[in-house]
């Protein structure tokens, strides 16, 4: 079965609103107020909670390796208590699973979220069960850009891995697929949306309507 695997934090969701809000508590706690801001950091809070906190410690001048190590259990705690509260799912993406599902490709999720807080939002927002595969940062001994959980995530979704393709937001993304040797779309309308096109992946995705062309035209 050729399968479709999508990224989720910038991909399928915008969440960076929910995982900002984590990091600024946790800035709080160290007793900076806020630091990050949603209109110039979105793209900082989809490179995760390590890069979030790394990147308020560095613009304070304080970046300290055991800082980030201490407050980032704090930053996940934060994170899963409000998981929901501002993220949604971007315009037209599950209606393109639906339609994918619908073509007879399999579809499933490979991402550097943890497997659990992954595993939570997608029950939140209501659409876990429409992905066979959920494959998270610790689901296995590597992550993303290794090319293995990508794999994985085809295997689990009933898929052959020399058979996929990733659709994603990021250079992560773009390297995976590369590593994996499949095709990678990727997302113009997130964050760093402007930046993708220099990434060189085989297709760029600018609204979900047209992620079922693409994909036959990438993978048939």
């Amino acid at each position: 079965m050729r399968t479709v695997i999508f990224d989720l934090d910038g991909t399928l969701a915008d969440t960076s609103g929910d995982l900002l809000a984590a990091a600024n508590a946790c800035f709080r706690e160290m007793g900076h107020g806020d630091v990050l801001d949603h209109a110039r950091d979105a793209g900082v809070a989809l490179r995760g909670g390590r890069h979030m906190l790394t990147e308020g410690l560095t613009r304070l001048e304080q970046l300290d390796a055991a800082v980030v190590d201490r407050y980032y259990p704090m930053l996940l705690e934060c994170y899963r208590d409000r998981i929901d509260i501002h993220t949604k799912l971007y315009p037209g993406a599950m209606e393109a699973v639906a339609a994918l599902k619908a073509a007879g490709y399999g579809v499933g999720i490979c991402t550097n979220k943890p497997e659990a807080l992954a595993e939570l939002l997608l029950a939140r927002l209501g659409v876990r069960d429409m992905f066979a595969s959920m494959v998270g940062a610790d689901t296995l001994s590597v992550s993303k850009p290794d090319a293995e959980p990508l794999r994985e995530a085809a295997r689990r979704a009933g898929g052959d891995p020399a058979q996929c393709l990733l659709v994603g937001d990021s250079d992560t993304d773009r390297n995976t697929a590369r590593a994996a040797g499949v095709p990678s779309v990727l997302v113009t309308f997130g964050p760093s949306g402007a930046d993708m096109a220099a990434l060189e992946p085989e297709a760029l995705l600018e609204r979900y309507e047209d992620l079922p062309g693409i994909v036959t035209r990438l993978i048939g």
